[in-house]
């Protein structure tokens, strides 16, 4: 049986997200970003202010990257391209996936060569539409996978030799050989497998010693839990520790901090009805709780 721990928390910003996503660590800012995909909103919350800055973005977003040249690459249901927060301007670039629109773009991350990676899930989160493009500085796109329903749970290990991709619907996270020089991922290997009882596998991320944590999103119509869970896998795969957190509907993580020590968790209240929302008061809150591990710095977007 997996060993259960209940960290220190606190909640860093009760922002009530309908689904928040992305949240990305800026170290020379000392701030975290992330985005609400339904407001639609981008956050920053500044560590030593403890203070948030609340931007609209013109379009739904997906997911975004920081740059390793400064400003924000944004992607929204069928686009990816430059957003400037203060002006809401938004100028789109690429779109993966052009055509009718089967698909939305949803999970994504930066490698650390500043490749973004980035997922896309069928409208029904059921048909095996969806796909994995990874996009580069000069704005080439090239699809790695297909036949997934909803793309989720992108990492690397800090060696750079594994790649971690999940499909929540599937309850699935695979591992693959990943080739840091050219971004090639080959040897697909099932990693992880959520029970439906848990819910699905969301945002993830890999720590300083080569663990991955994910959080589990719980699906369920009625809310009838207390807490939820982030799951910590060692590098082959077996459940190291389950983290409770106060919320059944916690959707991505990173880790932050002056020192890399905190892991900040953002979360969801999609659907939960007022009952619900007042027995789980932190669904929606951004979470930064103490689990005594430390994390890797953030990719930028090199491009």
């Amino acid at each position: 049986m997996p060993r259960v721990v209940e960290p220190d928390f606190a909640i860093v910003a009760d922002t009530a997200d309908e689904i928040a996503e992305i949240p990305i660590w800026h170290e020379g800012e000392q701030a975290l970003y992330w985005i609400d995909m339904l407001k639609p909103a981008f956050y920053r919350w500044d560590f030593r202010t403890k203070t948030t800055q609340t931007f609209t973005t013109p379009e739904l977003p997906s997911a975004f990257a920081l740059r390793a040249g400064g400003g924000v690459l944004l992607a929204t249901r069928t686009s990816i391209g430059a957003f400037d927060p203060a002006s809401s301007r938004f100028e789109p670039w690429v779109q993966p996936e052009p055509g009718p629109a089967i698909n939305f773009l949803n999970d994504a991350r930066c490698d650390r060569r500043g490749r973004l990676w980035i997922g896309s899930g069928s409208k029904s989160m059921k048909e095996p539409t969806g796909m994995l493009h990874r996009v580069t500085g000069d704005r080439a796109v090239e699809t790695l996978e297909r036949g997934v329903c909803l793309s989720n749970a992108l990492a690397w290990s800090p060696d750079d030799r594994t790649m971690y991709y999940g499909d929540s619907t599937r309850g699935t996270i695979w591992a693959y050989d990943f080739d840091l020089a050219d971004g090639a991922i080959r040897n697909k290997r099932v990693f992880a497998t959520v029970p439906a009882a848990r819910g699905i596998p969301d945002g993830s991320v890999c720590d300083a010693e080569g663990y991955v944590w994910s959080c589990e999103f719980d699906v369920s119509e009625r809310i009838e839990k207390t807490a939820g869970y982030i799951v910590r896998y060692d590098p082959q795969g077996r459940i190291e520790r389950m983290v409770e957190v106060p919320t059944c509907r916690p959707t991505a993580i990173t880790f932050g901090g002056p020192r890399l020590d905190v892991l900040y968790c953002v979360s969801s209240r999609y659907h939960m009805t007022a009952a619900e929302h007042a027995h789980q008061p932190a669904s929606g809150a951004v979470l930064a709780l103490d689990v005594g591990v430390k994390g890797l710095p953030e990719p930028r977007f090199d491009g």
